[in-house]
């Protein structure tokens, strides 16, 4: 692939962390640091979806809403269109306008008191948009989530619309600042099992259609695999896994990952049930060596007393464990990030 087809990446982060000071209960109420998000590099590139998988507590939504400016990092840096943006710096209409966020729950996502019109009109008037346009946009938003006729939905409240109906209308409310970038939190994890591929196409076709860059965040490894295009697993903050096209899913390398597969229930054999390994907590993280070593089958020494460095397993294809330690692929270097519309390199 030549540089002019390298899809230009919109929303970058570089050695990205987030740690939060908590008191834990049983240990005399000391503090603990708990790091939510820990060294992440990724690129979200324009007409692709990116799918950040792993288990709850595994740093996936705060990553997100540090990726929005939410939540203020501890410490990385962002690059939006190339350009480097203050983290320091409070979250501003223009930063919002390109960078916006789709929550997991629609109906508390929803001012509950006022009807569809005013939580699609808002944030329109908030970012500009004149007085007389303001109900034209907003219908044009819900034509772009494939909610017709727009004015059956404007007149009525969030409680009377189904869970799948408000979501769009979260997206569609989230859309009307044109942005460039859509952060979705798990936004089918709440929705009846019957609408959720509806609202997996509607995302894939806003990227294919619109060239937006979109974050998809999920527990759901199977649909990571349908929509997106790169597919990044998470624990403890971590990256572990990360690669592009499906090779992730068809031929996972970490132990982690695989065994995120093995738990995604089989229709051949629906009584199998994956290994018992226990759940994601602070006593089963680990504080030296790889994070995930207490729950590992494969643990060896090493793991426990040195993190692994990424290392590149296939072509765009990285692994984040000591089993590849005498692999071809020597430990993975982060790429510089390229200034505006030029290709950017595959992050790693």
């Amino acid at each position: 692939m030549s540089d002019a087809d390298v899809p230009v990446s919109v929303l970058q982060s570089r050695h990205l962390t987030r740690h939060f000071r908590v008191r834990v209960a049983g240990q005399g109420w000391r503090r603990r640091v708990v790091h939510a998000v820990d060294d992440v590099s990724l690129d979200l590139r324009a007409g692709e979806v990116t799918a950040v998988v792993g288990e709850s507590g595994s740093g996936k939504s705060v990553l997100a809403r540090v990726l929005a400016r939410i939540i203020a990092p501890t410490s990385g840096e962002l690059y939006l269109h190339g350009e480097p943006v203050a983290a320091t710096s409070r979250r501003t209409l223009a930063y919002a306008s390109d960078v916006q966020l789709v929550l997991q729950d629609p109906f508390g996502s929803m001012n509950p008191v006022h009807q569809i019109r005013h939580n699609l009109e808002r944030p329109l008037m908030i970012h500009g948009a004149a007085r007389q346009e303001v109900r034209a946009l907003s219908e044009a938003a819900l034509r772009r989530v494939s909610l017709e006729p727009p004015e059956r939905f404007l007149d009525r409240y969030p409680h009377e619309l189904s869970g799948g109906q408000l979501q769009r209308v979260s997206i569609a409310r989230a859309l009307c600042v044109r942005p460039k970038v859509l952060l979705a939190d798990e936004p089918i994890s709440m929705l009846d099992v019957s609408v959720r591929l509806g609202v997996l196409n509607l995302l894939r076709g806003l990227c294919d259609d619109e060239h937006l860059a979109i974050l998809y965040i999920t527990h759901d490894i199977a649909s990571a695999r349908y929509l997106a295009e790169e597919i990044i697993v998470m624990y403890a903050g971590q990256v572990v896994e990360q690669s592009r096209g499906t090779a992730l899913v068809d031929d996972p390398t970490h132990p982690y990952t695989q065994l995120l597969i093995a738990s995604v229930p089989d229709p051949v054999n629906p009584v199998a049930a994956a290994p018992d390994t226990g759940e994601q907590n602070l006593s089963t993280i680990a504080t030296q060596g790889c994070r995930f070593h207490p729950r590992c089958p494969r643990a060896m020494d090493i793991c426990r007393a040195q993190e692994p460095p990424a290392y590149l397993v296939g072509e765009a294809h990285t692994s984040k464990c000591w089993l590849y330690r005498d692999h071809p692929g020597a430990p993975v270097e982060l790429a510089i990030p390229r200034r505006r519309g030029e290709g950017v390199t595959t992050m790693t």
